[in-house]
C-alpha cells in the first residue's frame, strides 16, 4: 500500500499531458486485455472498455463480469491500479478546470474571436456600453482591457485582457486585428488610483492608446470619448472613425429639454432598446437611384429614412444621387429592419 501511495503521489507531480495520455493508454489496453482474455465473456473490445470504465470509476452496474482467474486478476489489478489513476486523472481535470477560470478571470487568457467589441478601461460609461451590447446582440461577445486584478463583469460573453492598452502585446491578446469596432472611454484614474482632475491629462493618455490603435490597427473602426471639445484637434493626425463628448453631450441634451420638452426621450429611444423603434444603418440598394427613391420605398416597407452617415438634409436632396458607399440611418422597429435589409 506504501508503494502504491507514493506512485499516486508521484502521478500528481506529473504533467498533465503524460497523465491523460497515460490513463487513455491504460484504459485501452485493459480493454483489449479484458476482451482477450474472455471472449465469450465480454464478445467485444467495445464490451471490455465498457467494463473497465464502469469498473474504474466505481461505477459497477454487473452486466459484465470476468469469470477466469486471468480475467479476475485483471480485475483486481484494474481495482488497486486504476481506480487510483483514473482519480488522480480526474482531480487534474477539475485542477485544469480551475486554473483555466483563474486565468481568464485575471485576464491572462487570449481572446480568439472575431468580429467582437473591444472597450478600453473599466467605467461606469464602459459598463453601460457593454451591458447594451449584449442586449442589442445575443451573440456578439466583448472583450475588455484594463489593469484591474480581475475582471469587473463576470459574463460568459466578456472576456477581460488584462495589460496597458498603450501596449501592442495587449491589444494582441485582445485579436484587436479581427475586431469589429473598439470603444476607447475616457478614463480619470490611474494605474495606482490616482485622479486625473485636469480633463487635458485624461484625453492625453485617450490620445496614446488612440494612437496606438491607429499605427497597428487602422482596421478597426474606433469611437473615442473625450472629455474636452478643444482637444479634438489634438487628435486630428489620428484617423478616430467617431467621437463622443460625454458631459457636453448631456448638457447639450438637457438645454434642449427644455426648450422642447419631451426630445430627451425620443434621442433616449433611438439610442437605446426602450421601445420597438430603433436607428439602423443600411447600405445602398441597386435599384436606388436618388434619395426621394429610397425614402419613398423604405417608407412603404415601414423605415423612415433620416441621413446618409452625418448628413440630416436628406429632405432637401431627395433628388441627387445617392453614392455606391452611402450609409443609410433608418428608424424602425427589429422586424421590419430584419426584412428590409435582406433585400439589400
Amino acid at each position: 500500500m506504501f508503494f502504491f501511495s507514493k506512485l499516486f503521489l508521484k502521478l500528481l507531480r506529473l504533467d498533465n499531458k503524460f497523465t491523460f495520455t497515460l490513463a487513455l493508454l491504460f484504459i485501452l489496453l485493459s480493454a483489449i486485455g479484458a476482451y482477450l482474455l474472455e471472449k465469450e465473456t465480454f464478445g467485444s473490445i467495445f464490451n471490455g472498455l465498457w467494463w473497465v470504465m464502469t469498473t474504474v470509476t466505481t461505477t459497477g452496474y454487473g452486466d459484465f463480469a470476468p469469470k477466469t482467474v486471468a480475467g479476475k486478476c485483471l480485475g483486481i489489478f484494474l481495482y488497486i491500479f486504476g481506480i487510483g489513476l483514473i482519480s488522480v486523472t480526474i482531480s487534474k481535470v477539475i485542477d485544469s478546470l480551475f486554473v483555466y477560470r483563474q486565468r481568464k478571470e485575471e485576464g491572462k487568457l487570449r481572446f480568439q474571436g472575431e468580429q467582437h467589441f473591444v472597450i478600453i478601461d473599466w467605467s461606469k460609461n464602459a459598463e453601460l456600453a457593454i451591458q447594451e451590447i449584449l442586449n442589442t446582440d445575443t451573440t456578439t461577445e466583448v472583450v475588455l482591457i484594463d489593469t484591474l486584478d480581475k475582471t469587473p463583469i463576470v459574463h460568459n460573453r466578456v472576456h477581460y485582457i488584462r495589460g496597458n492598452p498603450t501596449h501592442l502585446e495587449t491589444l494582441e491578446m485582445a485579436n484587436m486585428e479581427k475586431a469589429r469596432s473598439v470603444f476607447i472611454f475616457a478614463n480619470e484614474i490611474t494605474e495606482d488610483q490616482a485622479m486625473l482632475r485636469d480633463p487635458s491629462f485624461v484625453d492625453g493618455k485617450t490620445l496614446l492608446v488612440a494612437t496606438t490603435i491607429e499605427r497597428n490597427f487602422r482596421n478597426v473602426h474606433s469611437i473615442v470619448e473625450i472629455k474636452n471639445s478643444e482637444n479634438m484637434q489634438n487628435f486630428q493626425h489620428v484617423n478616430v472613425n467617431e467621437f463622443i463628448l460625454g458631459s457636453e453631450t448631456i448638457s447639450q441634451l438637457a438645454v434642449r429639454s427644455a426648450f422642447s420638452p419631451g426630445s430627451s426621450r425620443v434621442v433616449s429611444q433611438l439610442l437605446t432598446r426602450q421601445s420597438s423603434s430603433n436607428l439602423h444603418v443600411l447600405g445602398k440598394r441597386s435599384e436606388w437611384r436618388t434619395y426621394r427613391d429610397a425614402f419613398e420605398q423604405l417608407l412603404e416597407e415601414g423605415a423612415t429614412l433620416i441621413a446618409d452617415r452625418d448628413q440630416l438634409n436628406i429632405n432637401r436632396k431627395l433628388d441627387q444621387l445617392i453614392p455606391e458607399d452611402a450609409q443609410l440611418f433608418v428608424i424602425c422597429d427589429g422586424d421590419t429592419f430584419q426584412r428590409i435589409s435582406a433585400r439589400a
